[in-house]
């Protein structure tokens, strides 16, 4: 097709490309590296080479394939590791050792594997894109058999049940064949009916996020934050603990310890909904910082179009992007190899588009064809700014297109705060769209509850202000009072400890209760202070001292428990004598 005429690291050009097409996959070379083609000028063209491309020549020969990149979509992605362009990398090592060899195309999918598929639908029945044609038992997950998207509608030709592998035909729809897996490009949005509002939240278990700064199924947040401050233990969390059935877990340009952590960790953990392996309902792609860059560029649409299969499904899926700074570093980096006019920090001008084609493909959907199903993709992405600023290009962009911020603190994650976001400094945009679940499935007075509590947190900052300047005890009672309940917020709420298996994770229930009770001690410590009982008499009340064991609470017993705190409560905090006297005066005060 053409010949290769210039190198730039992982950008070539190639001459006598004429009939090729943007987007188009080529094969460099004798090794045959697989190459994507970004741009062309005449019969000229820049491939961006997704393997090291040491030893290329000029004059070696690029050969089309007439596609663009692609994965392949079947049974048998649950429990697979991949890199950025979907090779299998466990099948690799097995192969070829440690280290990934130049030019090795392994398929995505177990050629060899047979699947037991339950076919749904009958021999002439009139089919349409979408459509379930059946089902396939995939680890514990029903693996549904779905009409391409790019297959037209028309009547089913032979199909019955069977044993087959994703290679073989298991029936044709109007003259064309169609079998367990399909091919999708991944820089397109697979299709859907309608996209659908926001009704639901994606429940993580972190009282943090789940409480005041809650993401919707379907939704898409950030978790910004400097090194070490917790953005890949949060993610795997999130993955572990968050009630999506379907996880996709993109490694984009992390250091090679991390990743391998991801690697060696996952599969020994277990899901605490099944009692099975995590990894069971978990798709990894790793894509280290020091594998070719354009590979890494790729790594995201590969994961993002995998999590948009499992949803057509009628899936639930979460996708953990960790991190789109890294992303980003490589788009600036082969922007500069093409000699891009540079926008800010060196980074692309339109980076923010890319940004925004990424995460605006989460979103819960009507999926197309029948029968009716609801899915979503939500979307979380790690981004890493330099010393945790966040006025840099790649954390701005994603600010705008994101509706969650999570953002991590150094300063909470030395003192060993965990989850380390800062609660001043963080917001969901998601409220309203969430505000009706939470009042039905939780708690009437769910949200004005964590708003007033949210008010105390804001007014512990403008009191810490003063402490600075005068010391605590120079604060009358009320307010140090006002110190001690958002202390109780802080570490008996927010913080959680993941090594501890009744707190690593909180339904919103446990969540509501907890909060509750928290907060009814300060309502009955400001009427007892009202009555003039000192602040360290109220501190030291029955039941007080049993607030921060909450934590540990099972969840079935969280409710009886807060109930048995509050009465203990209730009675320490009512005084007696001269205080009943006190408050019958005040009430006459009042009253004229």
């Amino acid at each position: 097709m053409g010949k290769l005429s210039k190198i730039s690291g992982p950008v070539i050009v190639a001459e006598d490309m004429l009939g090729a097409q943007i987007n188009e996959v080529v094969k460099v070379g004798d090794e045959e590296l697989l190459g994507e083609i970004i741009a062309l000028k005449y019969d000229k063209a820049s491939i961006q080479v997704y393997e090291d491309t040491a030893g290329l020549k000029p004059g070696d020969k690029i050969v089309g394939t007439g596609a663009p990149l692609q994965v392949e979509l079947g049974p048998g992605l649950l429990k697979g590791v991949f890199d950025g362009i979907q090779r299998p990398l466990d099948v690799i090592m097995q192969r070829t050792g440690a280290f990934i060899h130049r030019g090795v195309n392994i398929p995505a999918l177990d050629v060899k594997a047979k699947w037991e598929f339950q076919a749904l639908a009958k021999k002439g029945d009139t089919v349409h894109p979408g459509d379930v044609l059946g089902t396939v038992q995939e680890t514990n997950i029903v693996h549904q058999i779905l009409v391409p998207p790019y297959v037209k509608s028309g009547k089913l030709g032979s199909f019955k049940s069977g044993t087959y592998t994703v290679r073989d035909t298991i029936g044709e729809i109007g003259g064309t064949n169609v079998g367990l897996s399909q091919m999708w490009s991944v820089r397109s949005p697979r299709p859907s009916k309608e996209k659908l509002r926001f009704s639901t939240p994606l429940v993580t278990g972190k009282r943090i996020m789940d409480t005041f700064f809650p993401i919707a199924k379907g939704g898409a947040g950030a978790i910004p934050g400097p090194f070490g401050s917790g953005k890949t233990v949060n993610q795997q969390d999130l993955a572990k603990y968050s009630d999506a059935q379907i996880i996709i877990y993109v490694g984009c340009g992390e250091r090679g310890n991390e990743m391998t952590e991801v690697l060696t960790e996952f599969p020994k953990l277990e899901d605490p909904r099944t009692k099975k392996p995590l990894m069971e309902r978990t798709v990894l792609i790793a894509n280290t910082s020091n594998m070719p860059v354009a590979a890494r560029e790729a790594s995201v649409y590969t994961g993002i179009t995998l999590a948009e299969y499992y949803r057509d499904m009628g899936y639930s899926v979460a996708l953990m992007a960790d991190s789109t700074s890294r992303w980003a570093e490589a788009m600036r980096e082969i922007s500069g190899r093409m000699e891009e006019m540079p926008g800010e920090e060196g980074y692309p001008a339109y980076l923010g588009r890319k940004l925004a084609e990424f995460y605006e493909r989460a979103g819960s959907v009507q999926c197309l064809g029948s029968p009716n199903r609801e899915g979503s993709v939500t979307v979380i992405g790690a981004v890493s700014p330099a010393g945790g600023d966040i006025s840099e290009p790649v954390s701005q962009g994603t600010l705008r297109i994101t509706k969650v911020f999570w953002a991590l603190d150094a300063n909470l994650s030395r003192r060993r705060h965990y989850p380390a976001i800062n609660w001043l400094k963080s917001y969901s945009l998601y409220d309203n769209e969430l505000a009706d679940w939470y009042a039905d499935n939780v708690a009437k007075d769910f949200y004005p509850m964590r708003a007033f509590a949210m008010g105390l947190l804001q007014k512990e900052e403008e009191l810490q202000n003063i402490v600075q300047l005068i010391g605590p005890d120079a604060l009358p009672e009320k307010e140090r009072l006002v110190l001690e309940a958002t202390k109780m917020i802080r570490e008996d709420f927010l913080q959680q400890n993941s090594f501890d298996p009744q707190d690593a994770y909180a339904t919103p229930a446990k969540q509501y209760w907890m909060l509750k009770t928290i907060l009814h001690f300060f309502d009955k410590a400001n009427d007892a202070l009202a009555l003039e009982m000192p602040l360290d008499k109220i501190m030291s009340a029955k039941g007080r001292e049993q607030i921060p064991g909450l934590k540990r609470v099972p969840d079935a017993d969280i409710k009886k428990s807060c109930e048995a705190i509050q009465k203990d409560l209730d009675a320490a905090l009512t005084p007696h004598g001269h205080g009943k006297a006190h408050a019958e005066e005040s009430s006459h005060k009042a009253k004229a």
